[in-house]
């Protein structure tokens, strides 16, 4: 499924560099299944050419206010009454300074200012060199188009084609395409926290060894991404693995199960939800050597004594918060036979009102899954889907749950 299927995006293009990420921002709006009206500035002409624009958007770029091809001559008020979202990447900071003050002296400010703001956002994605980025002006200017209801997505930080290094860069393109289907998104959840744990842990035996698991952490990430996108403030505990933080969350990483257990117990003092993704070990080695265990030449194995981990799902579901229905607290069952059974004894033996069921050796590492809803109604078994699918669908089925 295309997460952006259906909807009509303008694409404009002010005078910078980043024209560059442009393209490869819209092929992304386009693969998603946007359709992508591009409006250039005169100055973004010579950064990058409409015939580039047109070929990767299928659609002929408009540059300016007086184009001929509009029956009526007024392409800043058809192309904005078109639209779904009218998104500037990259807005330089001339551009901004004009939004700012309702200039309207060629066809994309125009646009913009003509554009029935309740129902068309405009988003913004600043690009410009560090100290035009720090200074006052721009930073007052990006208030006052915050204040005037525009979206600022922000900017990225690092090298600069002028040879200098900070912030100021315009932000990747998908970035701005995660950033603009969350905005896009139904905010189901908007006031609300979440917190979700993600990915194994790990169990150090020695400093080189210890006890994991195959989970890769990917669900997790998803689930921490749909709850973004559905409005929430989205604290992600993740075990050790190596996959992006998702755009607007905050992630805290971890190792072990007690580590784990701590940053969970902080962060779900105030929270309003709580999935418990992770592939949390259930034992861990009851010592530890300072140095790596090593063969002894008598084929003989060390012998290792094992503690049991503290249970992070069943600790959290027995706080007062989560006895009381303040904190919605999910789980996930991972099993290697006998679903249904396991997943609601578990369900049962837990507490929680929700839990979710899948067959682990199908799932870790994979990009899809196939997802068992246990609650106290009885099953329900959902169809295999990609995990951001299948994530937004156990978003939507929490915020159903929880008090209004």
């Amino acid at each position: 499924m295309n997460d952006l299927a259906g909807k009509h995006i303008v694409l404009g293009l002010t005078g910078g560099i980043a024209c560059y990420k442009a393209a490869e921002l819209c092929r992304g709006l386009v693969k998603e299944g946007a359709t992508v009206q591009v409006v250039m500035t005169e100055a973004s002409e010579q950064f990058i050419t409409p015939v580039t624009m047109q070929a990767l958007s299928g659609r002929p770029v408009y540059t300016s206010q007086w184009d001929a091809r509009e029956p009526n001559n007024m392409p800043h008020i058809n192309l904005s009454r078109q639209s779904d979202a009218i998104l500037i990447a990259p807005c330089s900071a001339d551009f901004l300074a004009k939004l700012v003050h309702g200039r309207a002296d060629e066809l994309l400010s125009l646009m913009c200012l003509a554009r029935p703001a309740d129902k068309v956002p405009l988003l913004i994605a600043p690009a410009m060199n560090r100290e035009m980025w720090a200074h006052p002006a721009t930073q007052r200017n990006m208030k006052q188009l915050s204040d005037d209801g525009a979206t600022i997505l922000g900017v990225g930080s690092g090298f600069q084609a002028c040879g200098e290094t900070g912030d100021g860069r315009m932000l990747e393109p998908h970035e701005l395409l995660e950033d603009l289907v969350a905005f896009l998104h139904p905010k189901s959840l908007a006031g609300r926290k979440v917190v979700v744990t993600a990915g194994p842990t790990f169990e150090a035996m020695d400093p080189i060894r210890g006890i994991t698991n195959h989970s890769s952490g990917k669900m997790g990430f998803a689930i921490a991404r749909a709850a973004r996108e559905a409005g929430a403030d989205v604290v992600l505990v993740a075990g050790p693995v190596h996959l992006p933080t998702p755009r607007g969350v905050r992630r805290i990483d971890v190792k072990s199960a007690r580590e784990m257990l701590a940053a969970t117990e902080k962060e779900t003092v105030r929270a309003d939800v709580f999935v418990a993704t992770a592939a949390v070990a259930d034992w861990r080695p009851a010592t530890h050597s300072d140095q790596k265990i090593k063969k002894d030449g008598s084929g003989a194995a060390p012998t290792l004594a094992f503690v049991e981990n503290p249970d992070i799902l069943a600790t959290v579901a027995r706080t007062e918060r989560a006895k009381s229905g303040a904190l919605f607290c999910v789980g996930f069952a991972a099993e290697s036979h006998d679903l249904v059974k396991h997943a609601t004894a578990k369900r049962e033996r837990k507490g929680i009102p929700l839990l979710v069921g899948n067959i682990g050796p199908l799932t870790f590492g994979q990009d899809d899954n196939q997802m068992l809803l246990v609650d106290a109604q009885g099953v329900q078994e959902l169809p295999r889907a990609s995990k951001i699918e299948c994530a937004r669908r156990l978003v939507a089925e929490i915020a159903q749950r929880l008090p209004r």
